[in-house]
């Protein structure tokens, strides 16, 4: 596969175009962003090991039905992925409260939910990714009902697979984004799926283990995505 032209570049990932008019190279940078992007820096690893749990966690996702964009692991840092068109709309899966999620609606953190929360974003930086219902989603002509349905679908198959993992590894999957795209008439999971887009929680301790840490100034950010790495894929 020959690397081409930059096509596209955001606060985490770089995609390339490649000889294949279907397949595109995905990048992952050690840059971090939080707040939308207020604040800024850069941890050593992250790349890496965002690009190893994604390829993991894709592939364990396909052995249970999901598909996604995922092709293949590349390199340390790049995979192949089919040349999905986004859909604007980032699903997020709550399964404990925290975040943006308490303060909306003034509740404590680390509520269990008796069952997952399902909430959509308008992808859009500018105006902060508003919230927004099926209907938003349909009339704004951003999916159709058909395909608002799958992914909704899909989103809590795919917390179902990923709590079963997790548990196994003594993590709590407290909540986490997905974006979805078009490909040859299907909607696909894409994007990507590490400690970036996930709320991970130690269990018994609630250590928090995913991008927090960098968010919150709250220490050992690159040893805690070594760390997942490590739970998540092996030695």
């Amino acid at each position: 596969m020959k690397k081409g032209e930059r096509l596209y570049e955001g606060k985490a990932k770089i995609l390339f175009k490649t000889d294949d008019p279907d397949l595109l190279i995905q990048h992952f940078k050690d840059d971090a962003t939080a707040f939308d992007g207020i604040k800024k820096g850069t941890i050593i690893g992250k790349g890496l090991a965002n690009n190893a749990i994604s390829t993991y966690l894709f592939e364990l996702l396909a052995k249970n039905g999901i598909k996604s964009h995922f092709e293949k692991k590349l390199s340390d840092n790049e995979m192949a992925i089919k040349n999905v068109k986004i859909i604007p709309v980032e699903v997020v899966i709550r399964n404990v409260s925290t975040g943006s999620l308490c303060k909306r609606y003034g509740i404590k953190e680390g509520i269990i939910f008796n069952r997952p929360i399902v909430e959509f974003y308008f992808k859009n930086d500018a105006l902060h990714d508003p919230l927004m219902n099926k209907d938003h989603i349909i009339s704004l002509g951003f999916a159709n009902a058909e395909e608002t349905n799958i992914i909704r679908e899909q989103a809590l198959k795919v917390n179902e697979i990923l709590q079963g993992f997790f548990n196994s590894i003594n993590v709590t999957l407290v909540d986490f984004k997905l974006e979805f795209g078009r490909f040859k008439g299907q909607v696909l999971l894409a994007d990507e799926i590490s400690p970036d887009t996930c709320r991970f929680w130690e269990k018994g301790t609630n250590r928090k283990l995913d991008k927090d840490r960098f968010r919150h100034d709250l220490g050992d950010v690159e040893k805690t995505y070594k760390e997942m790495m490590t739970r998540i894929v092996g030695d």
